[in-house]
């Protein structure tokens, strides 16, 4: 991704250039929203594992108050993955996880500070205490669930050479969803809740994701081609490796 900084002081007389340099002075960097797709997904991971320690019932479901919004960052894991390829996910998810290892360290710290008023210590405690046991499962469930999403969106578009993308879209997400869910409600919730709540979780929650997902493919569609006319980026990943750890590779990748 490149980066161009303009001095305010500098001044370029267009006159003395020719059309093709002025052309080629104007024009934009490709990539220049990636840095927005990735702040926006690290803050919306960082925003669902925050407000993940409340649960709710919704007839026989039972969710946490996130799902409202962790399918919204695996809408955006399907738009970076879409357009600039497995590699930049690859980066996007690895700098989610060290956004909400931040904060888990940050509420790990002001847990054990005594505040002013020590009736408030106690409610502050019992909130945020369980909010590092809910990253440190989030993050497994991020690392497993958003790597199969990315995965097998990639390997999904490489095969049908970019068609069915709704299709491609919605299987992608129902395993990522499946995967992250699995490992979020058994690590953030066996022993604190019963283990037939913990199933139900599973269960409906990649349930209810999927369809969010499904519904929303119209938009994910529409913003994903939006966005490749804008950065003339569509990256297919022909030679490429699907290693998670693998963060400086050949060939672009």
């Amino acid at each position: 991704m490149s980066i161009v900084w303009f001095a305010k002081s500098q001044t370029i007389n267009i006159k003395t250039k020719t059309r093709k340099e002025a052309k080629m002075e104007t024009k934009k960097p490709k990539g220049r929203l990636f840095a927005y797709f990735m702040v926006a997904a690290a803050v919306g991971l960082v925003i669902a594992n925050t407000v993940a320690v409340k649960l709710f019932a919704l007839g026989p479901f039972v969710w946490t108050v996130a799902i409202i919004m962790s399918p919204i960052v695996y809408i955006l894991g399907d738009v970076i993955t879409e357009v600039y390829g497995y590699a930049a996910a690859r980066r996007v998810i690895w700098a989610s996880i060290a956004a909400n290892v931040f904060m888990s360290l940050i509420f790990a710290i002001t847990i054990v500070m005594r505040g002013i008023n020590p009736e408030f210590d106690p409610i502050y405690r019992q909130v945020f205490m369980q909010v590092p046991r809910i990253v440190i499962a989030s993050i497994i469930g991020v690392w497993a669930g958003q790597f199969t999403n990315a995965f097998v969106l990639s390997r999904m578009k490489v095969l049908t050479r970019g068609k069915f993308p709704p299709i491609r879209f919605i299987v992608s997400t129902l395993f990522g969803e499946t995967v992250d869910t699995f490992f979020f409600a058994t690590i953030g919730f066996a022993f604190i809740v019963p283990w037939s709540v913990v199933l139900t979780m599973i269960w409906s929650a990649a349930s209810f994701k999927t369809v969010y997902e499904t519904v929303i493919t119209p938009i994910t569609y529409l913003v994903c081609r939006v966005v490749k006319k804008a950065e003339g980026v569509d990256v297919y990943d022909t030679k490429i490796s699907y290693n998670p750890f693998k963060m400086r590779s050949r060939g672009g990748e």
